[in-house]
C-alpha cells in the first residue's frame, strides 16, 4: 500500500465514529483520533478533516428523539451541532499545539470559478499556516434545490471527495464503521470477507456494496465508491477502514495493509507496466 508517501491527506469521520446510537458524542474515540491526527501532523503531514456529526449531536442536544428528517429541524439540530463539534475539536487539539479552522461548504461554491477558487485560496492560506482545516457541508442553509442549483452533497463522503480533488490531496482517508468493502454484507453474512484491494469500480464491484449507513449518518458503501471513483481518476488514492480503531492511521501510512484500498487510476496504470 502506497500511503506511506502521501503529504497531503484528507481525512473523513463519519457520524457513527463521533457518536453513540443516540446521537451524543463519543468523547473517548473523538479524543483517540485528535491524538492521532495531531501526532500524524507533527510528522510533517499535511491534515484536512472532513466531520460528519453536527446534525445528530444538535438532535441529541435538542433532545430530539432522533436525527430529524424535515428540513427546518435537520437545519437547526447542524447549527446547534456545528457549535459543539467545534468547541470540542478546538478543546482536544489545543494541548497538542495545534490551531483549528471551521469551513462550512454548500456545492453551489464548488461550481462557480470565483467561489471554487477563493475557496481553495481559504484552503492553502490556512496549510501554510499550519491549521488544520475542519470541514462540513453547511447543513443550516444547505436545501436541495435553490433556483434550479442543487446545494448538496448527498453525505460528507461526497464532500470529502471534492475536498481532496479541489485541494489537489495526495490520499483521501474515510473512516466508517466497517473495516471496508466486503463481498457480501458482513452484517447478514457471517463468511463475508474483505476486499483488500479495488483496482477497478466496475458493476462486480458496485455488487457488493449494500446498505444506507447508520441511522445517525447520511452514508453507504455506494456513496463511497461513488468517492473513490471521483478521486482515483484525479490521481488521488482513497482508503476506507474502520473508524473504531485510528490508532490504525499509523499502519495505513506505515504502507500496511488496513481496510480496502483504492489506488489512484496512475497508481494502477504504473503497477500494470
Amino acid at each position: 500500500m502506497a500511503l506511506h508517501d502521501a503529504k497531503r491527506i484528507v481525512v473523513k469521520v463519519g457520524t457513527s465514529t463521533l457518536a453513540y446510537p443516540n446521537g451524543s458524542l463519543n468523547i473517548r474515540r473523538t479524543e483517540k483520533l485528535v491524538r492521532v491526527l495531531a501526532d500524524i501532523k507533527n510528522s510533517g503531514k499535511e491534515i484536512i478533516l472532513v466531520s460528519s456529526g453536527a446534525i445528530g449531536v444538535g438532535a441529541a442536544r435538542l433532545n430530539m428523539k432522533e436525527r430529524p428528517h424535515d428540513t427546518r429541524p435537520m437545519q437547526a439540530a447542524a447549527a446547534v451541532g456545528q457549535v459543539e463539534l467545534m468547541y470540542l475539536y478546538d478543546k482536544l487539539f489545543v494541548p497538542y499545539g495545534h490551531v483549528v479552522g471551521q469551513i462550512l461548504m454548500t456545492r453551489i461554491i464548488t461550481e462557480h470559478h470565483n467561489t471554487r477558487q477563493n475557496l481553495i485560496n481559504t484552503f492553502e492560506s490556512l496549510l501554510d499556516l499550519g491549521v488544520i482545516p475542519i470541514v462540513n457541508e453547511n447543513d443550516s442553509i444547505a436545501v436541495e434545490e435553490v433556483e434550479e442549483e442543487a446545494m448538496t452533497f448527498g453525505g460528507n463522503d461526497t464532500l470529502s471527495a471534492i475536498v481532496a480533488t479541489l485541494i489537489q490531496a495526495d490520499a483521501l482517508v474515510l473512516l466508517s464503521d466497517i473495516d471496508g468493502l466486503y463481498d457480501h454484507n458482513p452484517r447478514t453474512c457471517d463468511d463475508a470477507e474483505l476486499i483488500p484491494i479495488v483496482k477497478n469500480i466496475d458493476k462486480g464491484i458496485r455488487s457488493h456494496a449494500e446498505g444506507a449507513g447508520s441511522s445517525l449518518g447520511t452514508g453507504g458503501m455506494i456513496a463511497k465508491l461513488d468517492a473513490a471513483e471521483l478521486v482515483t481518476k484525479n490521481g488521488i488514492d482513497m482508503v476506507i477502514m474502520n473508524g473504531k480503531y485510528p490508532e490504525k492511521l499509523y499502519d495505513l501510512l506505515d504502507g500496511k495493509p488496513v481496510g480496502t484500498y483504492f489506488p489512484s487510476k496512475r497508481r494502477a496504470e504504473e503497477e500494470l507496466s
